[in-house]
């Protein structure tokens, strides 16, 4: 259950960051680093070396999980920190890479465009905006013409600028690579309704071995 809350958590993570930068067009250097070192980190000594080897990487993440997963109640205040836009995020990635998993094609088409960008860390860093564009137009190359689209909003204004619509794409890149991982370590969709408990009390685990 570790692994599956971990990488449950980085997709949470992810969401929130495709959030920050859409309403503010802000994420720091670090986080953003983080996230896309994930996407090309594909041959990890365990599942959190993915994110840095450091909880505190997905620690968003995993209070994110425990906002929505935990408490449900059904009472007003267990649902009023749920957000439904990270939930619709959360959700569409999930089932994003469910019909990129059905597709062996397109699997393969990501794997070779991944490593062609890997060999770019040679001349630019992981965060600069090649390399951040790079990621962007694997997302729109391969995982946008799956279908459903993910609808993203936030302010017009951040929206329209190029360099946030590819850090946006780069991190719904993320997102994939996040739900590839909790789909690998055993995650699926019915332990999110009927496993929630488990994965609320791990990931409150998790979060005390950084506080």
């Amino acid at each position: 259950m570790k692994d599956q809350t971990i990488t449950f958590a980085a997709i949470c993570q992810i969401a929130y960051q495709v959030q920050q930068v859409s309403r503010t067009g802000q994420i720091t250097e670090e986080a953003f680093g983080v996230l896309l070192q994930s996407i090309i980190e594909t041959s990890p000594v365990n599942t959190l070396a993915v994110y840095g080897g450091d909880i505190v990487n997905i620690k968003k993440g995993l209070e994110i999980l425990i906002e929505h997963l935990g408490n449900d109640n059904g009472s007003s205040s267990s649902k009023k920190h749920k957000d439904p836009e990270l939930t619709r995020y959360i959700i569409s990635l999930i089932n994003l890479e469910r019909r990129l998993n059905k597709q062996p094609e397109q699997l393969n088409a990501l794997g070779e465009r991944i490593n062609s960008t890997e060999r770019q860390l040679e001349h630019y860093a992981l965060t600069s905006d090649t390399l951040t564009a790079s990621f962007a137009s694997i997302y729109s190359d391969i995982i946008s013409p799956l279908g459903h689209k993910i609808q993203v909003t936030g302010e017009p204004s951040i929206l329209k600028q190029s360099v946030n619509q590819y850090k946006i794409r780069a991190l719904l890149l993320a997102g994939i690579r996040a739900a590839v991982l909790w789909r690998q370590v055993g995650g699926k969709r019915r332990h999110i309704l009927f496993s929630r408990k488990k994965i609320v009390n791990t990931a409150k685990e998790l979060l005390r071995t950084i506080q």
